[in-house]
């Protein structure tokens, strides 16, 4: 039998054996030259089985699994499968389960080679997901292939046990991106492609040989379009199930239509092909007759298959048939399964394993909010005075100038009208031109002294101006006119463009109509800028718009600025800046840090930004936070004095702090709540008939009435009817705080979370600037808001210049880490670092920084539970699989992880906002219309789709949330930015859709969040000395959560405002202008 396999394989393989080999030889011989260096370098080398870090042992004892891949040994007496990332091997009829692999390394998708010996799997040992093989006993585990970004999962033999194949994983833009089959020959190799993607974001993998050789079958996504999208239709089918055939390369589409199809596993006899698809919203086994085409239903009732999410180690886990083709092994309800396919009839195999896990302590540190003033850290846009003796900057949405000898920052102009943005100075030093906003007249470009006073406006009309310039006589400043919408107003964003206007002012031409940062050089005529594209680039054109020209380009290139003299460019890639002599030609060149075509030279050892020179062009300045950098260039390019320096010496960094201490906003006065049901959150303690007594932002008095002494001359509200809790904390928060890095005034998402109750928001991902300017200029009264605290920009994994994070080793990740500390922030996100040496890196980096790290879960089961292994803070999105069993609540509930599943957005099904929008009339919300524009609301809530309750799949999520809080796993509520402030609610109702009563989702939502992100010491409860964030709510919500979204007051930092109007009251009678949008 297997002499014959055997014989057809090598006729199939013949080209893939001749390419896998010359590749694998070719591959043996790179190996060898690396050999020297990688020894020299094994100290430094990362080990995912032995991370630095704090660790402590779980101890798991379980008859039950999630998500178990399973196989058969071609004798039928063994069963292999893994768990939590460790494999093991089983008799058939079932029992004690003999570890193979038990490491911090994750193991899984073990498969028999088909003559017993050995068993492939996919394992992260040697830092990212790659194939390897090892004995059948355990031992002499190697790994096939080596791949260190294009990893790769699913392993599955060819029938003569000469190699693999697997599904290799291509991201781009998007960190989800696409898989291949390819082949690799078991000795190892650099492998041969298979299959192509036929573009960056759809899914294709679960590949398995025909028994003959001849194919290999795999399951893709076959949705229309491009581009993944989640909440697909699996009624309409979303995978097909495909075969290659390997002597020709055709493609043959095998199964296709209502439900889908998945998990192709094709019979040793070559007849028929079991596979997966969906009746309804429910998964079931088939067998298809690969002669007839005849589909037949053999088991329902599988565990819901992951076709509307990201599955790249499979839509459902491997299952294999007996030898005999007469039984199928699969995995079920937390069990492996013993199908008999003539009576269809299953029997549990049962199984128990005993282990210990080395985990890590998840990452969590004590924040303090309770300060009277602060260090201000997000200062934008500072620039040097050409003589080097002052710099400009913006902070708290005013321009500041500073003596760089040990000066104080000093208000530019006096005007408390409008907020001031992006100064610069004139060559001369003399002049500075900035400018404007004002959510009602909008913005203006602006010129005024260097010494301050009052400024010339110098643009003809009313609009969006960022980035002004002066041309190098003075004469002129160039700008950039941008699009309103959104957040901001969006009259006058008509014609678009780079201009350039008289520094006295006039009518303004247009340049070109597309371009970023524009700025001049040594000639007054002439401007350079970037424009950005599939690969950002570097341009210049004359002011007349002739002679445009497109000189430079690079992959990660975010930021260029050349030298007043001309001679040179300076450019930030990832974070860093470079300079490099300016060479003007006709074609593009290709810079960046690597490029040998030209000289390049690093300045910066940490982060930075924000390029510019002083006038003789020898020192470049920039910044990180509110520190500024500068570096001279004047010997790094003359070949006199480079044969003098030391070439592997650093050039030398000068590093100056700016900036002053802020004042933080804190309101006087006495305010009283009497006579409501105060929730306190404090444990289960309730006043039905409370007191809360605030003084200036902090509570100075809770309890029933009788017992609290009311202070006189106080502001006494009566809530008589109504219920007053903490203020809601969005742990998963995402909307803009600025745009185009101005900050408006009043930003209409921010009031509609307040008038809902939403105190404090953690935003996982959002521009680092914006929103750290935006935070600042909350905590010191400049602009009412929540609490803003965010990651800022992600650490990301895929390839987008501004976002990709790369870490290679541990320096790497404290870079990172850094950079974002220095800008504000307490956390960061990694968002799907493919290898995990790379996200166990962020976490000790963090970890001695005393930051926390919030991980993207993507949807990735077996990435999210090494996240509960290494100590990530949280685990951000839903676990996608529809249960968890023992193994994970076992692991999960030893470790101090939280999970904020966003069930807004949860994975598995359509998300569960749709089921708001399904069933109530959005649209019509009294207070979410009365904050959000009607040209965002109105196309999103009125014509909406419907569906079968049981397809909303969050219930499911939240049923499982509810079993983990259970097990002492916090859980947060997290609003995902899908519906501004009124997503925090509906986070709290589908908490109680899958059992939470009304307390325990309230806690998902206030102190649970506050405790995740150390925040408890200050919010999340009414205790005395907290600090006031508070809100009332008409009527009992400790009865019924479905009341939360009728607050009437809301209180933040003691400050009150009537929720509905968003006017402060109380101590105070502030009322808020109107926003844009509003008649």
């Amino acid at each position: 039998m297997f002499t014959t396999t055997t014989s057809k394989v090598s006729v199939a393989l013949s080209l893939a054996l001749s390419l896998a080999f010359s590749t694998s030889v070719f591959a043996e011989k790179s190996n060898e030259k690396l050999a020297d260096k990688a020894e020299a370098n094994k100290e430094e080398k990362w080990s995912v089985n032995q991370p630095q870090g704090v660790f402590k042992t779980a101890n798991i004892d379980v008859t039950q699994g999630t998500w178990m891949n399973i196989d058969i040994s071609p004798d039928g007496k063994t069963l292999v499968f893994d768990l939590l990332g460790d494999i093991y091997t089983l008799p058939i009829e079932g029992g004690e389960a003999t570890p193979l692999m038990t490491d911090i390394a994750w193991q899984m998708q073990p498969r028999f080679s088909p003559d017993g010996k050995h068993i492939a799997f996919t394992s992260d040992e040697d830092g990212g997901d790659n194939l390897w093989i090892m004995k059948a006993d355990g031992s002499d585990g190697k790994a096939v292939s080596n791949e260190n970004f294009r990893l790769l999962n699913s392993p599955a033999w060819s029938p003569d046990g000469n190699y693999l194949i697997g599904r290799k994983h291509f991201t781009s833009g998007r960190s989800l991106g696409a898989g291949e089959v390819w082949l690799y020959h078991k000795t190892g190799g650099s492998g041969v492609k298979l299959t192509k993607r036929p573009n960056d974001q759809k899914d294709l993998g679960e590949p398995a040989f025909s028994p003959d050789g001849k194919y290999v079958y795999f399951s893709q996504d076959a949705t229309p379009g491009k581009t993944f999208h989640y909440s697909k239709d699996s009624v309409k089918g979303i995978y097909k199930i495909k075969r290659m055939e390997l002597e020709t390369g055709e493609i043959k589409t095998i199964i296709s239509g209502k439900g889908g199809a998945i998990r192709p596993t094709p019979s040793s006899d070559g007849k028929t092909l079991a596979f997966i698809s969906r009746d309804d919203f429910q998964s079931n086994l088939y067998l298809y007759d690969l002669a007839s085409g005849k589909q037949t239903l053999v088991y329902e009732g599988l565990e819901r298959d992951m076709q509307e999410t990201w599955a790249i180690h499979g839509v459902y886990p491997t299952m294999a048939w007996t030898p005999d083709n007469k039984g199928l092994v699969f995995w079920v309800d937390g069990k492996i399964h013993h199908l008999n396919i003539a009576t269809k009839k299953a029997e549990v195999v049962p199984f128990h394993v005993k282990a210990e896990k080395k985990i890590q302590q998840a990452l969590r540190f004590k924040q303090n909010l309770d300060q009277n003033d602060f260090d201000l850290k997000m200062l934008r846009d500072i620039e040097v005075s050409p003589n080097g003796k002052k710099a400009v900057f913006e902070a708290l949405g005013h321009i500041y100038v500073q003596d760089l000898n040990n000066g104080k920052a000093k208000r530019l102009t006096k005007q408390k009208d409008h907020f001031e943005f992006n100064p610069s100075f004139s060559r001369d030093g003399k002049k500075i031109t900035y400018v404007s906003w004002d959510d009602k007249k909008l913005g203006q470009v602006k010129v005024v002294s260097a010494r301050g006073g009052k400024s010339r406006t110098i643009t003809q009309e009313k609009g969006k101006y960022i980035e002004p310039s002066f041309s190098p006589d003075g004469k002129k400043v160039v700008y950039r006119k941008i699009h309103g919408g959104a957040i901001m107003n969006p009259d006058w964003g008509l014609n678009s463009g780079v201009y350039v206007v008289n520094s006295k002012g006039g009518k303004p031409s247009l340049v070109t109509n597309y371009g970023l940062q524009p700025h001049f050089a040594n000639r007054s005529d002439r401007i350079y800028f970037t424009r950005n594209g599939k690969t950002p680039h570097f341009m210049r054109i004359d002011l007349d718009g002739q002679h445009e020209q497109k000189l430079y380009q690079g992959k990660f290139a975010t930021e260029y600025k050349v030298s007043p003299d001309g001679n040179y460019l300076a450019f930030a890639e990832r974070f860093n800046v470079f300079v490099t002599p300016l060479v003007e030609r006709g074609e593009v060149i290709n810079i960046g840090p690597s490029a040998k075509n030209l000289p390049v030279e690093k300045l910066s050892l940490r982060a930075g930004e924000g390029i510019n020179w002083n006038s003789d062009s020898n020192e470049i300045y920039w910044s990180l936070g509110n520190e500024l950098h500068q570096a001279k260039i004047d010997q790094l390019f003359s070949l006199t004095k480079k044969a003098q320096l030391d070439v592997d010496k650093p050039t030398a960094v000068i590093t100056t702090q700016l900036g002053f201490n802020q004042k933080a906003d804190v309101p006087s006065g006495t305010v009283v709540f009497t006579g409501g049901k105060v929730i306190t959150m404090n444990g289960d303690q309730v006043f039905e008939n409370g007191v809360v007594v605030v003084e200036n932002n902090k509570i100075v008095s809770v309890g029933a009435k009788g017992d609290v002494k009311l202070p006189k001359a106080a502001k006494v509200i009566d809530i008589t009817g109504k219920s007053i809790m903490p203020g809601l904390i969005d742990a998963h928060a995402h909307g803009s705080q600025g745009s185009s890095e101005i900050i408006p005034q009043q930003n209409w998402k921010n009031y509609a979370g307040l008038t809902f109750g939403v105190t404090t928001i953690h935003d996982p991902s959002n521009d680092t600037t914006e929103f750290f300017a935006a935070s600042e200029m909350q905590k010191a009264g400049k602009i009412v808001a929540p609490r803003l605290f965010s990651t800022g920009a992600i650490l990301y994994g895929a390839t987008a210049a501004g976002l990709t994070s790369h870490v290679d080793k541990l320096d790497d990740a404290k870079f990172h880490i850094e950079r974002l500390q220095k800008a504000g922030a307490f956390s960061v996100k990694s968002y799907n670092q493919p290898r995990r040496n790379q996200r166990q890196q962020f976490i000790q980096a963090a970890r001695e920084a005393k930051m926390m790290v919030v991980p993207e879960g993507g949807s990735l089961l077996q990435h999210n539970l090494t996240m509960v292994i290494d100590g990530h803070t949280t685990l951000e999105h839903s676990i996608p699989t529809a249960e968890v069993y023992d193994d994970i609540k076992q692991l999960w509930s030893q470790s101090t992880m939280a999970y904020t599943p966003t069930l807004g957005v949860a994975y598995g099904g359509i998300w569960g906002e749709n089921f708001w929008y399904d069933k109530t009339e959005v649209w019509r919300h009294p207070r979410l219309s009365k904050y959000v524009p009607s040209e965002i609301l109105d196309p999103r809530s009125m014509r909406r789709t419907t569906a079968p309750d049981h397809h909303y799949n969050h219930v499911n999520v939240a049923k499982t949330a509810k079993v983990l809080n259970g097990k002492g796993i916090m859980v947060n509520a997290g609003g995902h930015g899908q519906r501004e402030g009124l997503a925090m609610h509906w986070e709290m109702w589908m908490m109680a859709q899958g059992g939470m009563p009304p307390l325990e989702a309230l806690a998902t939502a206030t102190i649970n969040p506050a405790k995740t992100f150390g925040l408890d010491d200050n919010i999340g409860s009414i205790e005395v000395g907290k600090l006031a964030d508070l809100i009332v709510v008409d009527g009992d919500i400790s009865q019924d959560i479905r009341v939360s979204d009728k607050v009437i007051y809301t209180m933040i930092n003691g400050r009150i405002y009537n929720a509905e109007t968003m006017n402060e009251v109380g101590n105070y009678d502030n009322k808020r202008d109107k926003f844009y949008f509003e008649k």
